[in-house]
Parts: C-alpha cells; structure tokens; sequence
C-alpha cells in the first residue's frame, strides 16, 4: 500500500505513542507485551500486527509503510483515528 507524498510529510513524525493510541481508539487489543514488542489484534480477531515499541521514537520510512500495510488503515480511517 503506498500513500500520496502529502500523506508520508504528515505521518513521517508519527512515533510509536502516537501508533500504539491509534490502534486502541480503532479497537485493537493488546495481546501481548515482552520487552520492546507488542502484539495488537484487531476487534474481529482476523488481523495481528507486531509494533516495536520505544516510547517516544519514530519508525523509518520502510517500517511504517511495512506496519500501516499490515494496519491495513486506509486515508479516510487515518483521518478519523486524527494520525493526518
């Protein structure tokens, strides 16, 4: 999934705090926490996605892209969870 650049200047700040409040305000659960891992699954169980967690750092360009893939979010659900 590849997002316009306007989109990429917006969500190029977005840290891990800013992911991990996105995920619980769209329902996903913490399934578990080890270290500096956390596992979220959606609220239907279909979906899981692994977030390396450090408090107030941001993700590479490629990690991103890699975990709203994964997400699955598209721009209209990004603009309701207020990541853009």
């Amino acid at each position: 999934m590849s997002f316009p650049s306007h989109l990429w200047r917006q969500l190029k700040n977005l840290t891990a705090d800013d992911l991990v409040r996105a995920l619980e305000r769209d329902r996903w659960a913490c399934d578990m926490k080890g270290g500096s891992m956390r596992i979220y699954i959606s609220q239907d169980g279909k979906r899981r996605v692994s977030i390396h967690y450090h408090a107030k750092k941001n993700y590479g360009a490629k990690t991103l892209q890699g975990l709203l893939t994964d997400i699955g979010w598209s721009e209209d659900d990004m603009r309701r969870l207020k990541l853009i």
